[in-house]
């Protein structure tokens, strides 16, 4: 698989994203559900601790990506979903930490959302995935 990333303009390289990418020659492509701080039985973790929910969030989507045989270098799209929007962005850092060591940025767009489908759930990640 090839990327192009696409970016008539450069700011949102400082918050880690491209604009665009081009992606051309994938064999697979991976659509996962928004992952979220949650339990391998799908109880909510870490009421209150944006961090630790950004945290888990990110693990549970390595793993759901590991499952496919993929990583996060294979991920070509980002939806990130949260109730707190300047709690969010003070913790972005993990998503620097898993996607700067992968070599991508890939286009992303963040949402502040009054709720998720569980109350004490403050962030939700969804990824397009493709190898």
């Amino acid at each position: 698989m090839k990327r192009t990333a696409v970016n008539p303009w450069q700011w949102s390289l400082n918050f880690g994203f491209n604009q665009a990418e081009i992606i051309e020659g994938p064999r697979r492509q991976l659509v996962c559900a928004g992952q979220t701080s949650v339990d391998a039985d799908g109880n909510p973790q870490h009421e209150g601790d944006m961090r630790a929910q950004v945290s888990l969030a990110l693990d549970n989507l390595e793993a759901v990506l590991k499952a496919a045989d993929m990583g996060f270098a294979n991920v070509i799209r980002l939806g990130v979903f949260v109730t707190d929007m300047d709690e969010a962005l003070k913790n972005f850092d993990l998503l620097g930490a898993c996607f700067g060591p992968a070599g991508v940025a890939p286009p992303m767009t963040l949402l502040g959302v009054t709720q998720l489908a569980m109350p004490p759930l403050m962030i939700e990640i969804e990824a397009t995935a493709a190898d």
